[in-house]
């Protein structure tokens, strides 16, 4: 196992807009942006520093949760294959693929290419799902989606792993002697587990080299840190793992707006020492999102984040 992430220093991405807009976190206008919109975010991200670019994963919203959740979720191996042309350096992570709806190989054909076109830039995220409908019309059982995405982990770490031939034998998924080039730039690719149920927690801790809580608040962050860490001891699970998190609603300045009441707002020095208590709860990421009223500000807040808060987040002194 490797770190995707140098060790002991705060790493910051993001989830881009656009591409998802649950109205839980997206911006009246993402309603009407386009691809060049996308493609100017994520420009604005890789040229700030970011480590990491991240996509959502539905195939289709049912009528009953299309009012919060939208319609508007884009694929997310077309999406971050798009986002590999255009940028240079960001990471490009999946938050989350739901994995069960589809069979290994097929994820593994999708994911291996887009590691291969990207020169190695792939952080694989999974999650287990929550709608229902979704699994119902792919044939594949709801109520046995952990078990379902636990074998298909297993399966892709055969199946993206160095070898033209992969085999795997399992309960629900076996192969052999199919071959599948081209095999992924990286030697491994990272898998890093969403969800901050008790079973994702333990799934992140077995089989994760990474942990993507789920809106998680800063003060449930080491316990569940903890859990991974004590789960992984008794299992013998050696190597790194690396914890994440999803931060408030930010904003760099004075944003002369109704940003909400739980938006963290202010000069760099003030978001940069809130956003370094992340560091030490024992966090290694944290995932920002910023309020904005257009791409032209959400633009401005990336590039002033990436110029003026993170050099804030590590290598200071008090």
């Amino acid at each position: 196992m490797a770190r995707v992430f140098p060790e002991g220093r705060l790493v910051y991405g993001m989830q881009l807009p656009v591409q998802s807009q649950s109205t839980i976190y997206a911006e009246p206008w993402e309603a009407s942006a386009t691809a060049a919109d996308l493609a100017e975010v994520a420009r604005a991200a890789d040229r700030a520093g970011f480590g990491y670019l991240a996509t959502c994963d539905h195939v289709a919203i049912p009528r009953r949760l299309a009012g919060p959740m939208s319609t508007v979720w884009y694929d997310p191996v077309a999406t971050l294959s798009f986002l590999a042309g255009i940028t240079e350096h960001v990471r490009l992570l999946s938050h989350v693929a739901i994995l069960g709806l589809r069979h290994p190989l097929i994820s593994a054909k999708q994911y291996a290419t887009l590691d291969h076109l990207s020169g190695g830039r792939l952080i694989l995220g999974v999650g287990a799902g929550h709608v229902q409908e979704e699994f119902e019309i792919l044939g594949v059982d709801f109520a046995r989606r952990g078990a379902v995405l636990d074998e298909t982990l297993d399966a892709l770490r055969a199946a993206l792993g160095p070898e033209e031939y992969p085999e795997f034998e399992g309960e629900l998924f076996s192969f052999k002697d199919l071959g599948q080039l081209p095999r992924p730039a990286q030697e491994r690719i990272p898998v890093w587990v969403g969800g901050s149920s008790p079973a994702a927690v333990r799934r992140a801790a077995l089989r994760g080299d990474g942990w993507l809580p789920q809106g998680d608040p800063r003060e449930k962050l080491p316990a569940q840190i903890a859990r991974i860490k004590e789960l992984r001891a008794a299992a013998g699970v050696a190597g790194p793992v690396e914890f994440g998190a999803i931060t408030e609603a930010l904003y760099v300045g004075e944003p002369g707006w109704d940003t909400g009441r739980r938006t963290l707002t202010g000069k760099a020095e003030v978001l940069a020492a809130s956003l370094r208590e992340y560091k030490a709860l024992g966090v290694d990421q944290i995932q920002v999102r910023f309020r904005n009223r257009d791409r032209a500000e959400l633009v401005d807040q990336i590039t002033a984040f990436g110029a003026e808060v993170a050099p804030l987040l590590n290598d200071w002194e008090s």
